[in-house]
């Protein structure tokens, strides 16, 4: 495995080499992640292409327009991707979660940021030499179109969400998305974590943030969530679904 050697002199990194305990093989996120349909020997030649990476809550990964030169496997925490509009506002394009894949896009430069709402582990790949094992690997290769196809709904889901919807509609959207997700990863609680501000929340909707602690709250008093530090408990799903069909 590679020893990671630049990232600790950027401010805005603050990352350093972590061995992993049991490999690839013994990862936790890898029945989700683009690398589950490889074999234990390609694995350990993934592995050996591999870095892992913490970084600390509020540092970015990368910045948009740098250079792609990585790719990036989230193994624990959450990222805030993000884009800055040519007038100077800031929309968020959506969150990163473990065993989402970053970097992908054939673009030479990144055309968000990343930046850790929490606490985060990667594992990081430079893209010349994972591209390169992909093209060795056509299984790897179908695995990656399937990822692509999921988030392109993502993205669609996205377009519906800030199209004719109300901003209530919207919230328990969000909520129901951001639980589907997080019981890709096995998280099954009916408490949802919530490490995303709800001014996030609001960039991400195309709300205010006072809309969106008005629709949370209204939420909370129809007895569909109960509001708790960190998170919201899902109470009533089929009012959220009914709210979410519409």
């Amino acid at each position: 495995m590679l020893v990671d050697t630049g990232l600790q002199e950027s401010p805005r990194h603050v990352c350093h080499h972590r061995q992993s305990e049991g490999g690839c093989a013994d990862c936790k996120v890898r029945p989700i992640s683009v690398c589950s349909v490889l074999t234990l020997p390609e694995l350990e030649e993934l592995e050996s292409l591999s870095q892992h990476l913490v970084l600390e809550k509020g540092h970015a990964l990368f910045g948009q327009d740098e250079p792609a030169g990585y790719v990036y496997n989230v193994i624990e925490g959450a990222l805030r991707l993000t884009r800055l509009l040519p007038d100077g506002r800031r929309q968020v394009m959506g969150f990163a979660l473990p065993g989402d894949f970053l970097g992908l896009a054939l673009q030479d430069r990144f055309s968000v940021s990343a930046e850790a709402l929490t606490s985060l582990k990667t594992c990081r790949f430079e893209r010349r030499a994972f591209t390169g094992l992909v093209q060795a690997k056509p299984h790897l290769l179908r695995s990656l179109h399937d990822r692509a196809g999921y988030e392109l709904t993502l993205a669609q889901d996205q377009m519906l969400l800030l199209g004719r919807r109300t901003a209530e509609e919207k919230v328990a959207s969000f909520l129901l998305s951001l639980r589907e997700r997080y019981a890709r990863t096995g998280r099954t609680s009916v408490t949802l974590e919530l490490p995303m501000g709800r001014q996030d929340m609001a960039d991400h909707l195309g709300l205010t943030i006072e809309t969106v602690s008005r629709m949370l709250t209204r939420l909370d008093r129809q007895h569909a969530v109960l509001l708790v530090p960190g998170g919201v408990r899902l109470l009533d799903l089929a009012k959220l679904e009914s709210l979410s069909a519409n």
